[in-house]
């Protein structure tokens, strides 16, 4: 019985016609076999029954008033209970015509009149295990097809002898055909396999017939409608008694949305997501092949380093966003130039060469170059990717010319594996940075020894400030009119426990690398306060102290908050501090620069620009600024009695400071010729060895005596 109507309950039968005394007899026969029944007179009420008691057997008689058991059997089909209930109708010996009838109408079976009475609890109790059995199999095929519908799993059969191939509603939805077309051969099926995948379909068949063997294989269906699928086919062939194939079974499922989140976490895991590049993994791996290759064909391989130049000034100053624009510009732009055959198909083999771009970190990308054999001419190569590099980018609605440095290391050569080679041209790169950007550097061992030699010095410089390592010296700025001391530069040197006294030179640049450049520029500048004020509680004349800021400590912001603080805790006065900025980090923000500009005059302190005529400064920006003095670099005094462009550099920054009201110092004086011009053209005051070389706090006092004349 239909365990879903419920185990316990009797099966309900209704009895249809519209004579009384027949009917009487039917319900009595069929109530004396322990049956449910319910009774109707004709087709509107049978359809009313039906719909409230939903029997599970229907005994309806052809020949009604109101609706006849034709409309009525018709009508009940169309119900949603209607589907699987058994109907029989009743007609006469003879009424041949009736029966055809009845069958067209949706009958399940028909009972002809008289009734034989004894065979009727037969009939009736066969034909409801029949329909249980039917609406058991309905019901198993729907929780299959719902099964394969969320499973994404169709399946088909395949008669050989036909030549039909059937397939389930899932299947025929997975290569978009409708399921009410039928079934249809195996070339049909054929046209939905991708076309450059039929022959492995073929293959894979044939081979399973030939082997009696079951198959599985991977393929894409194509819809008619263009769209691809990737299903996983499983199949198996039935033999006959005589080991003869008769047929061949198989499983589809769509297996489009696995693969294509296999995809994701394979680009996740081996590309890098920003550019679309190969990351450092998957990089790794190519080179690891490469080297076996180049050992086995006596080939060399190249690995450049690629640096973009200065990229975290663009990246603080135009924001994150435009610096991931720009990585993916330059990332373009090396794709297009390892494509250029005419830059690279006379450097490498033909038959064996690869060009690999990876984009590693941050902003620095790699070249893998294999299947050399003219080392010389790696240089070539580099030398057109600068110049290609060099166009200017559109980042933000700016143009932003960038340089890049390139780091070259040689299998074999420089390296046997594939963590040196890398590590070596990271190194050669790094050098190229140092050197100026916008070149390159081919590793050597001397380079090596010099980066292991730095990190050791960053190492070491990371527990300088707390073992109080760091000293000041302070170098003497001399006025040219009277040629007294006008003031002191604070200098920065680090007495290493083991090197000695260590410049600036030396460490400052890993200082800024390293992010300890500012808590370094912190206690320079409360350290030259503190001193400062000591000379003049000891009674010496009190003198203009000068302390550098770099470029981080101007934009991380808190400087004013840091310079009010030092000059609390020291007790010097504001007008006794001078901070001497460079060019470059006061022209990167302008609004900034001169909201935070404004705030450090208020407090009373000097504002200098140091370095002057090395960087870019716009003269609109300039006259916006609340300086007090223009320091000309020393690169510029170094040669102005033999270079005239120098000499003319200097005589326009001191009438332009003229003009700004602003004082003008000469830094690297170190000869009387220089000293000379300068006071020449009417400098304020200079600063360099020719007056004095820096000198430890212990020896200044001697430069504080208020007659003391140094030129």
């Amino acid at each position: 019985m239909n365990n879903s109507k419920g185990v316990s309950r009797q099966p309900v039968v209704l009895v249809v016609d519209d004579d009384m005394a027949l009917r009487l007899l039917i319900v009595e026969t069929l109530l004396e076999d322990n049956l449910a029944v319910e009774e109707a007179e004709d087709g509107v009420e049978a359809l009313e029954l039906f719909q409230r008691s939903s029997p599970d057997l229907v005994l309806m008689d052809v020949k009604m008033p109101r609706m006849d058991g034709f409309t009525a059997c018709a009508e009940m089909r169309k119900l949603p209970n209607g589907i699987d209930t058994a109907i029989v109708l009743v007609t006469g010996l003879d009424d041949i015509a009736s029966i055809l009838r009845a069958f067209d109408a949706g009958a399940t079976d028909f009972m002809t009149k008289p009734v034989n009475w004894p065979l009727l609890s037969h009939r009736v109790r066969y034909l409801l295990r029949a329909g249980d059995a039917f609406r058991n199999l309905r019901q198993s095929e729907q929780r299959l097809s719902i099964a394969q519908k969320i499973a994404k799993l169709g399946n088909w059969d395949w008669v050989f002898d036909k030549d039909t191939v059937y397939c389930s509603n899932q299947m025929c939805t997975l290569c978009g055909r409708d399921p009410v077309e039928g079934p249809f051969n195996h070339e049909m099926f054929l046209q939905y396999v991708h076309p450059d995948e039929k022959e492995a379909v073929l293959a894979a068949v044939k081979k399973a017939l030939e082997e009696k063997k079951s198959y599985h294989l991977e393929y894409r269906i194509q819809q008619a409608d263009g769209l691809t699928r990737i299903i996983h086919e499983q199949a198996e062939v039935e033999y006959d008694s005589n080991g003869s194939p008769v047929s061949m079974h198989g499983t589809v499922q769509d297996i489009s949305e696995r693969k294509q989140s296999e995809e994701k976490i394979r680009f996740l895991a081996y590309y890098d997501s920003l550019t679309g590049l190969p990351n450092r993994q998957l990089f790794t791996k190519y080179v690891e092949q490469a080297l076996l290759a180049a050992v086995r064909a006596s080939n060399k391989v190249a690995l450049l380093y690629i640096g973009i130049d200065r990229f975290k000034r663009i990246n603080d100053t135009l924001g994150h966003s435009a610096g991931d624009d720009l990585l993916k510009m330059v990332a373009t732009c090396l794709s297009d130039s390892i494509r250029r055959s005419d830059i690279f198909g006379k450097f490498v083999s033909s038959k064996e060469s690869e060009i690999i771009l990876s984009r590693l970190t941050g902003d620095e990308f790699s070249i893998l170059l294999t299947g050399l054999f003219i080392e010389d001419s790696i240089s070539g190569v580099v030398l057109r990717i600068l110049d290609m590099l060099q166009k200017p980018f559109s980042v933000g609605g700016r143009e932003i010319n960038v340089s890049c440095s390139v780091g070259i290391s040689v299998f074999p050569g420089d390296s046997e594996g594939v963590e040196a080679l890398l590590k070596n041209s990271d190194v050669a790169m790094s050098h190229a940075k140092q050197s100026g950007g916008n070149t390159f550097k081919f590793f050597s061992q001397d380079m090596n020894d010099r980066a292991t030699e730095r990190l050791n010095l960053e190492i070491d410089l990371k527990k300088a400030l707390a073992r109080d390592e760091f000293v000041l010296f302070y170098q003497p700025q001399v006025h040219l009119h009277s040629g007294k001391i006008s003031g002191l530069e604070a200098l920065i040197r680090w007495q290493h426990p083991e090197r000695g006294l260590i410049v600036p030179l030396e460490f400052i640049s890993i200082a800024e690398e390293s992010g300890l450049i500012i808590p370094i520029g912190a206690w320079v500048l409360n350290e030259a306060c503190r001193q400062a004020y000591a000379w003049q509680q000891a009674g010496l004349a009190p003198i203009r102290i000068a302390v550098n800021i770099s470029s981080h400590q101007f934009r991380q912001g808190g400087l004013v908050t840091m310079v009010k603080q030092a000059l609390d805790d020291s007790g010097l006065s504001p007008s006794m501090l001078e901070l001497e900025l460079t060019e470059s980090s006061i022209m990167q923000d302008i609004d900034t620069t001169i909201t935070t500009l404004s705030e450090l005059k208020a407090l009373g302190v000097t504002l200098s620009v140091d370095d002057f005529g090395t960087g870019y400064s716009s003269m609109n920006y300039l006259k916006r600024f609340p300086l007090d003095t223009l320091k000309i670099d020393r690169s510029f005094v170094m040669d102005i009695t033999t270079d005239p462009n120098d000499a003319a550099i200097i005589i326009a920054i001191i009438a332009l400071a003229g003009s700004l009201g602003l004082t003008t110092i000469a830094e690297g004086v170190e000869t009387q010729e220089q000293l000379q011009f300068i006071r020449q053209h009417h400098c304020d005051e200079v600063q360099g060895f020719f007056i004095s070389n820096p000198l430890p706090a212990d020896e200044v006092a001697y430069c504080l005596v208020p007659a003391l004349v140094l030129c």
